[in-house]
């Protein structure tokens, strides 16, 4: 159904489709029958003839005769518009209505309103429109044949309708309630799916990857084997790959990404990474497990020059700013640090007559249900196994813990172990109650050797960490460390004022220990008081996956389709936590592979 001539209506709603605007449901409903009686303080319709009306700075007066009460009652309405004066012409008759009040025996109708019709239950939006135009609007669009016609299954738009004009107004049911999940999720998915763009390609994948896995000293994990050969289906077909790879901290995405390389052969690949450390750690590892392959690093610091000889490119946001060679795939590590616009940008580079496939990389894991919506956009694989199971232990400290923990400080730096130290802040803040690190670095220096600083600013930050690498005991640091930097050697974290940081943020800090199999630990220092219910669920889940969901309990669910997984925009009906049975609905819905939705049984 179009709606152009109510576009503004709709923009004001936040709505663009019939679908959106069924998901608006009526807060109440008021009783439109026509009044036998007046109940003091109640609402009441009257058919009445308008007498007389008068106004005054404040007021407007009008005398009614209700016919069907024989009551003649004075309308009263405070503050009026001037367009009010309009609803009451005198000498005719209409319906109206309003709160009646008896005041010295005398009955008032107060804020009454001229209304088209009686007789019936009138639903009542609270919405940024006028009741009724709200209401008009939803007379207007909200039919079973325009619900179905935007696509929605025969018994979701019947229950839709019924929610918008019920015969007998009810609070909403647990039937209706999943209709609604469902529309809004089909809503939102729909627009994602209409985000996609598909893109022929003629680079198809030729390369073998089973001789070179058995070349590995380990065996990959069945959640690599199972992306690998989604990867593998992508880069064979017609159409250019457009997949994110979602992988715990630790879940080995970069075998992942070592074998996609593989299956791309005779064809080039490129990779590109947020920092050149994490560039350089890869770059390694490509060296160390693809020997035949003739790889390149591309930072600031390299020469330009041509790369057309080189099978493989790592590099940092510095190949924005390079000629690069043509690339059958394409793909960008630790996606969620580069804009859309960057990760845009660099597959443009590369284009010449056929798009290459593109495949972005992220360790920050999301619930089941999230990548399940995210594949109406893009397709998803997740890495929910790791290699080897870490043993950290994490444990909520205060200032009374401080010894304790400068005695497992030494310890650990006795066993040639590093020991990371998260602070909040650089410098010091008179609204936030911790130590900044050029408050705390000090202290540190003193107490031990080897001590190494670092923080976002510092131009420095990835010699530090280089440095650190090799040489370092004990690193201060804000939350620059957070992605993309291996140590081995490092199995103690302590964040300092963690309750101020995202779960995602705490779980990919924690994930810098134990990276070995070390026995690891997290300490959580925090200076409130009492129990930290989302602390405390923190230190008992390992997972990402499981930190994500549990996430979902304490934040707003995002917004994908503007592009943010962080808190953001929340469903107004559907939870992404509890709602995966029919989030799988929508999608086959969606997919055109399910055309009968049967009633649920919860």
């Amino acid at each position: 159904m179009k709606v152009s001539e109510d576009t503004e209506k709709f923009h004001r709603l936040g709505v663009g489709s019939v679908t959106a605007l069924s998901l608006i449901a009526p807060t109440f409903f008021e009783d439109r029958r026509l009044s036998t009686q007046l109940t003091t303080n109640a609402s009441c319709v009257i058919d009445a003839t308008v007498e007389s009306v008068v106004r005054t700075p404040k007021t407007l007066k009008i005398i009614f005769f209700a016919h069907n009460v024989e009551e003649r009652i004075e309308g009263v309405i405070f503050h009026p518009q001037s367009y009010m004066i309009h609803q009451f012409p005198t000498h005719q008759r209409a319906f109206f209505t309003g709160k009646a009040v008896l005041e010295n025996s005398r009955w008032q109708i107060i804020q009454p309103v001229k209304i088209s019709a009686v007789g019936a239950l009138v639903p009542i939006y609270k919405t940024p429109l006028r009741v009724d135009v709200m209401r008009r609007l939803i007379e207007k669009y909200i039919t079973l044949e325009a619900l179905i016609a935007d696509g929605l299954p025969e018994n979701i738009a019947q229950t839709l309708y019924d929610i918008h004009f019920p015969n007998i107004p009810m609070p909403l049911s647990d039937h209706q309630l999943i209709a609604l999940k469902f529309t809004e999720l089909y809503d939102y998915m729909r627009r994602l799916k209409l985000k996609r763009r598909f893109h022929p390609t003629h680079y198809k994948a030729k390369g073998e990857i089973e001789k070179w896995s058995k070349t590995l000293p380990f065996t990959l994990t069945d959640d690599q084997k199972k992306a690998i050969k989604e990867i593998k289906a992508d880069l064979s077909g017609e159409v250019a790959a457009r997949r994110m790879i979602v992988g715990d901290v630790g879940s080995g995405k970069t075998m992942v990404i070592l074998a996609s390389v593989m299956l791309m052969r005779p064809y080039r690949s490129i990779l590109m990474a947020p920092t050149t450390i994490l560039a350089a750690q890869l770059y390694e590892e490509a060296q160390k497990f693809l020997p035949d392959l003739r790889i390149a690093l591309v930072t600031n610091a390299t020469k330009k020059g041509s790369l057309e000889e080189y099978d493989f490119i790592i590099g940092t946001h510095a190949l924005l700013h390079r000629e690069l060679p043509e690339a059958g795939l394409v793909m960008v590590d630790e996606q969620h640090r580069f804009g859309t616009a960057q990760r845009h940008a660099l597959s443009k580079l590369t284009e010449n007559d056929s798009a290459p496939h593109f495949l972005q990389f992220s360790a920050t894991p999301i619930p089941r249900t999230l990548a399940m919506i995210e594949s109406a956009h893009i397709d998803v694989s997740l890495i929910v196994q790791t290699p080897f199971t870490k043993n950290i232990e994490t444990k909520i400290i205060h200032k009374n813990d401080f010894s304790l923990l400068l005695e497992h400080i030494r310890a650990e730096i006795a066993q040639d172990h590093q020991v990371l130290l998260v602070y909040p802040l650089v410098e010091q803040s008179e609204s936030i109650n911790y130590q900044s690190i050029d408050e705390a670095r000090g202290f540190w220096e003193k107490k031990f050797e080897n001590v190494y600083v670092t923080h976002g600013k510092d131009k420095e930050k990835e010699a530090v960490l280089r440095e650190f690498r090799e040489k370092g005991s004990l690193l201060i640091a804000t939350t620059v460390v957070e992605v993309g930097i291996s140590l081995p050697r490092l199995t103690t974290v302590i964040i300092v004022g963690a309750e101020r940081l995202g779960l995602s943020t705490l779980h990919q800090l924690r994930g810098r220990v134990s990276r070995t199999g070390l026995q690891g630990y997290c300490y959580l220092y925090t200076n409130t008081s009492g129990k930290n219910e989302r602390l405390e669920s923190f230190g008992s889940c390992v997972s990402g996956f499981e930190i994500a969901a549990l996430d979902l309990k304490f934040r707003s669910s995002g917004d994908l389709l503007e592009g943010s997984i962080q808190s953001g925009k929340k469903f107004r009906w559907a939870d992404i936590g509890e709602d995966e049975k029919t989030v799988k609905e929508v999608k086959k819905w969606l997919d055109k592979d399910y055309f009968a939705l049967t009633p649920h049984q919860e």
